[in-house]
């Protein structure tokens, strides 16, 4: 199957008068829209991508294609002034059979195209649970097909602006340009009394000004938490901290670069806890917030990798063992060495146990035994415990808890991972 990306608007809006920026090339959430569309898409099973773009930006958008490697076609639509139905019929030799039409300055989440796709015609939103609703274009239907459609219609519906279509479309394109000297996608819709889809509750928006890209970044780094895995102070105050950092640093730090931040504040968190256990425990905290912007750089930029992975979980090892470390330093001679051993010891198996999990099984420890979370001991529950210890200044026995916690953790870890591989058996 094949799809059609409408991207010849100018996109003065989001860049000004005067200004012929390639709207889909801006960057939500640390990905460019135009990216955004193919990776799903190709995801999805389209195998080439019709990209409709007007003169001035067909230069920037195409050395993007070429870099990204996905199989498009490129046309060029001379007078953009005519309407983004008018770019539709620019794609008409391409394409035959059914086919997508995707607005090119709109992003939906991975849900919505799921659904999207098993449809027909115009994909339609009754919630409008994410979109400005005075910018929206509405849509009134009768007997499942448009009546009427338009920003100041009093429709109940809200088009998406992602379609299932064949050529019979572009009949109705031609005959609209004929009445009109211009033609909109809107006035194809009506005039074809489209079919429509209803995919409501997913998030999908409208890219057209400053304020929708960050409203959009925001809504793609809170829709990018891990369903499952989260310790308790992760859920109630690591993660509502992180998101907004993520925010922030998702179009100008890469996953591996917020993985050295923590680190970073993490080791320096050692080096105070051995003079200062106090402030090297708040450091600790905040390198712990900061462990999850990388994750959440990763999925809402769609630059996820099994090294980035991999490397974050080495990184989170090298700074607990030197925190701890720390501590028994920070102890002096008097330091009963046993027990930070195993202090260190049960902190760096807890989660190594986790991670060998999901490489033997390619599953998550988590959703498959979730009474592990209700136990405790996850990292982000640890350092909070460290924390608070070291501002009582109550060094040893934080060491004497993280060994008798982590350890009694290993042992369930152990035990519950035995019983399921039994029961398996």
């Amino acid at each position: 199957m094949k799809a059609v990306i409408l991207a010849a608007g100018q996109g003065r809006r989001l860049s000004g008068e005067g200004v012929f920026f390639p709207k889909v090339l801006a960057k939500v959430a640390g990905r460019e829209l135009l990216y955004r569309h193919l990776k799903l898409l190709r995801e999805r099973g389209v195998e080439e991508f019709i990209v409709v773009v007007n003169p001035w930006t067909k230069g920037p958008i195409k050395d993007a294609l070429l870099r990204w490697g996905f199989p498009f076609r490129l046309v060029i639509n001379e007078r953009p002034e005519l309407g983004n139905g008018y770019s539709l019929l620019q794609a008409r030799d391409y394409v035959d059979g059914a086919f997508f039409v995707v607005m090119g300055d709109h992003v939906y989440e991975e849900a919505f195209l799921d659904e999207a796709i098993r449809g027909q015609g115009l994909i339609v939103d009754r919630s409008g649970e994410f979109i400005d609703r005075d910018e929206a274009t509405k849509v009134i239907l009768r007997d499942g097909r448009v009546r009427d459609i338009g920003k100041d219609v009093p429709g109940e519906w809200y088009d998406t602006g992602f379609f299932i279509l064949d050529r019979e479309i572009f009949d109705h394109a031609e005959a609209v340009l004929k009445e009109k000297g211009k033609v909109e996608m809107s006035d194809v819709v009506k005039r074809a009394e489209l079919r429509v889809t209803e995919v409501s509750g997913r998030l999908w928006l409208d890219v057209d000004t400053p304020q929708d890209l960050k409203r959009a970044t925001r809504f793609i780094v809170r829709r990018s938490v891990k369903p499952t895995g989260d310790g308790l102070i992760s859920r109630v105050i690591n993660r509502r901290l992180s998101l907004l950092i993520s925010e922030r640093l998702v179009n100008r730090l890469s996953p591996n670069q917020a993985s050295l931040l923590s680190t970073l504040v993490g080791l320096l968190a050692s080096l105070f806890a051995s003079i200062s256990p106090p402030l090297g425990g708040v450091l600790y905290q905040v390198s712990s917030i900061l462990d999850g912007t990388d994750g959440e750089i990763a999925r809402s930029s769609m630059k996820e990798s099994a090294f980035g992975g991999w490397m974050d979980s080495i990184l989170d090892r090298v700074v607990d063992f030197s925190f701890l470390l720390s501590l028994g330093l920070f102890l002096g001679p008097g330091v009963s060495w046993p027990v930070v051993a195993l202090a260190i010891f049960g902190s760096l198996m807890v989660s190594y146990t986790s991670e060998r999990y999901r490489a033997a099984t390619q599953r998550d420890l988590y959703e498959d035994i979730p009474l592990l979370l209700r136990i405790g001991g996850k990292r982000d529950e640890r350092i909070f415990l460290v924390m608070l210890l070291c501002l009582l200044e109550m060094i040893e026995e934080c060491l004497w808890a993280l060994a008798l916690w982590t350890n009694a953790r290993l042992l369930a870890v152990l035990f519950l991972v035995w019983r399921k591989g039994r029961k398996g058996a």
